[in-house]
């Protein structure tokens, strides 16, 4: 099931994707249900939105790609998930605008799978994830990389606002089998690898996160993003794709 979170004639909705239709909600469906109100909405009305709003954190898994480790310059991939947050200021939906900060001169895309929590989860083991987990989206962890490698840690670099986009839905049954993600600027693959290439695999990763700090409904993970991290400027756009996620759509400015 493909949950949206869009607006329409100057309402917030969720709807269920259907075909072309999104067949609306009667409330969050991450508190609420599925229960439907019976208006269908045509897809083509609507604005999409950032399907969720983390009430909390945006929680982000670095190096978790041996190939992105090695074009960082590193030679060992974490032995633990490397764990960074983004505050929840920093998301926006499909199709705005990311905003280049004027105190960067080296803004870069991460495409990443991003995983929403549906749950409270604290202390969850690695073979019981699945069941705080609401659904997948996609997610571009947007970095001021000058101000990573100068600050020396990564606060600064991944908070900015618009810093981190998510969408264009909520997948409630996403399946890996076969599952990849590509990065495009302005339609040139700079990023493309499958989803099993992932160190660290979700299960480990909400079991490390929930060890740490309590996760609660409507929580992002980041994944981490595959090699082939680049630069970004104004007017460039940029597309992440995943596997059944579709494609999450975003110009830089």
């Amino acid at each position: 099931m493909k949950i949206a979170r869009f607006s329409h004639d100057g309402a917030i909705n969720f709807g269920i994707l259907d075909e072309t239709d999104l067949v609306v909600l009667a409330a969050d469906p991450m508190f609420g249900g599925f229960e439907t109100t019976g208006e269908r909405v045509p897809l083509a009305d609507a604005v999409l939105l950032a399907p969720v709003i983390p009430r909390s954190k945006v929680v982000c898994v670095g190096k978790n790609y041996a190939d992105h480790v090695k074009e960082m310059g590193g030679n060992e991939p974490p032995a633990e998930p490397l764990l960074f947050l983004k505050p929840n200021t920093s998301v926006i939906g499909p199709g705005d605008r990311i905003v280049l900060p004027a105190l960067s001169d080296q803004i870069e895309h991460e495409g990443e799978l991003a995983v929403v929590i549906g749950s409270v989860a604290k202390n969850v083991r690695a073979e019981d994830a699945d069941s705080v987990i609401f659904g997948y989206t996609i997610a571009n962890d947007v970095t001021a990389r000058d101000l990573q490698k100068k600050d020396g840690q990564w606060t600064r670099a991944k908070g900015f606002d618009t810093f981190c986009p998510l969408g264009p839905v909520i997948d409630t049954e996403f399946s890996f089998d076969g599952a990849s993600i590509e990065t495009r600027v302005n339609g040139d693959v700079r990023q493309q690898a499958p989803l099993s290439d992932m160190i660290h695999s979700v299960a480990d990763i909400i079991a490390y996160a929930s060890a740490v700090f309590t996760l609660l409904p409507g929580d992002v993970i980041l994944t981490g993003t595959p090699a082939g991290v680049g630069p970004i400027v104004s007017g460039d756009t940029v597309e992440v794709a995943v596997s059944g996620l579709g494609i999450l759509r975003n110009t830089a400015a």
